[in-house]
């Protein structure tokens, strides 16, 4: 590994120190991820767009105020990816979709705008599913993004581009979204961090529907304290913004602990038999679990009443996707996957009175998940009901022998944790005997954003799955 490879695969909260104290400039930075993109990248398929020579002007204008005593922001010039779905001033941004091929959009939104704000480099784009639909990342355009720990494998999605560029040293840091799995996902194929905060935690805008708590978005990193850094500049109030909540973010990026003395640890294996998970995804986890009694946490096999989440996820995410894409499916069917196709056509059939009953559950699960935190601190259970599977598959079928029966079913492991409202972290939680990673998620009660995270570094630390890097 050269000098410059062993920079592009510090966690960033590192390389932002680096660069803070001057012992690396924000242009030589940036020259030794653009290096490791270009010598990489063609066999993992993770950046799509990108604009080396804006980032070198960025960067040179990050040295240059650094030089004249300007005071440094959080960000201050770390590389940045952001997900195709992000709507970028200036650089194409595709939604992963023949119909936005060319798409420039005019201004930044609003998670790009903050990250820019708070000195981060802006390199280019990486790919998606399309229209971020699918934990599975590959589109007409661009093809599929491969996993950096198995060529010819998923990478997950839809944030899979932002996760297989992190763990192949491309960026320090990544944003995504998350509606049913998106951040967490990919972040467990690819043995990195991804969070999906409590709803209103990072403002989303512009949004047609800015009322919705489905999709959020949020960051990733190599490391908790990566997505913490992070977090603390994408976070805070937005007035254009119904749901943003009001807590200064700040104290997101505060030192992390490595104890978890007392806390109380439920642990749920199959979401009290609610998915079915790879039997070899439960086998690392059982393994890993134990590590939280070491760090002064009590842990037991149990887990919150899920009963309605699958339909409360199902009937909004058909809702949005009717209100989002029927009328595009119906003039463009030929360019709109099947996959979005299907789930739009289920939401134009839903009743006003199938949306009262969705919400009507919603605020029933809402009530037994807080009960249930009143009782536990953290709830444990599997990122992922499988392992990284071929890119030439759309979706697993079949799990542990058991038939999937629709395109949601494989990926509930997280969609039923959306149905919550809990911030959902997905750390690495181990790795097969092949030597794939297998991800741990852990959810907090509502708005602890900030406790998921301390617990998921104190696991980090303890353990050091993180820490290993795929062979490229």
């Amino acid at each position: 590994m050269t000098a410059d490879d062993d920079l592009c695969t510090r966690p960033a909260t590192e390389l932002a120190a680096l660069v803070r104290d001057r012992q690396v400039s924000a242009r030589e930075l940036l020259d030794a991820h653009l290096a490791r993109i270009e010598r990489l990248d063609p066999q993992v398929n993770a950046v799509v767009t990108l604009d080396a020579e804006g980032a070198r002007a960025a960067a040179d204008a990050a040295d240059a105020a650094q030089a004249a005593g300007e005071p440094l922001r959080p960000l201050h010039g770390l590389p940045v990816a952001h997900k195709d779905t992000h709507a970028t001033g200036g650089m194409r941004t595709t939604w992963g979709s023949p119909l936005h091929a060319d798409t420039v959009p005019l201004r930044d939104e609003l998670v790009v705008a903050r990250m820019a704000a708070a000195g981060a480099i802006r390199v280019g784009k990486t790919n998606v599913p399309e229209f971020a639909a699918g934990s599975h990342t590959f589109n007409t355009l661009f093809g599929a993004t491969h996993n950096p720990y198995r060529h010819g494998l998923s990478a997950g999605g839809s944030s899979g581009g932002g996760a297989a560029a992190l763990a192949a040293g491309f960026v320090p840091l990544a944003d995504g979204s998350d509606m049913g799995g998106s951040l967490r996902n990919p972040a467990a194929f690819c043995n990195v961090v991804g969070l999906r905060p409590t709803p209103g935690r990072v403002p989303t805008w512009p949004a047609p529907m800015g009322w919705s708590q489905l999709s959020v978005q949020g960051p990733m990193g190599r490391t908790v304290a990566d997505v913490a850094l992070q977090l603390s500049v994408l976070a805070g109030p937005d007035g254009r913004v119904p749901i943003a909540l009001d807590d200064d973010p700040a104290g997101f990026a505060a030192p992390l602990p490595e104890r978890l003395d007392g806390l109380r640890v439920a642990w749920a294996p199959d979401l009290g038999g609610r998915v079915t998970v790879d039997p070899a995804i439960v086998s690392v986890l059982a393994a890993s679990v134990p590590v939280f009694e070491d760090l002064g946490a009590t842990v037991e096999d149990d887990c919150p009443d899920l009963s309605g989440a699958d339909e409360v996820f199902g009937t909004l995410r058909a809702w949005l996707f009717d209100a989002s894409f029927s009328d595009l499916a119906r003039r463009h069917p030929e360019k709109v996957k099947e996959s979005i196709r299907w789930n739009a056509e289920l939401g134009a059939k839903l009743r006003g009175s199938d949306l009262a009953r969705a919400e009507q559950l919603h605020t029933a699960l809402y009530e037994r998940i807080v009960a249930f935190f009143d009782r536990y601190d953290v709830l444990l259970a599997p990122t992922t009901q499988v392992l990284p599977f071929p890119v030439e598959i759309e979706y697993p079928t079949e799990i542990a022998g058991i038939q999937q029966d629709n395109y949601l079913e494989w990926m509930r492991s997280c969609t039923v944790v959306s149905a919550t409202g809990c911030p959902a972290l997905s750390v690495p939680g181990g790795f097969t005997p092949g030597g794939l990673p297998v991800g741990l998620q852990v959810i907090g009660p509502p708005r602890a954003d900030r406790r998921v995270l301390e617990i998921g570094h104190a696991f980090e630390q303890a353990t050091g799955f993180g820490r290993r890097r795929p062979a490229l």
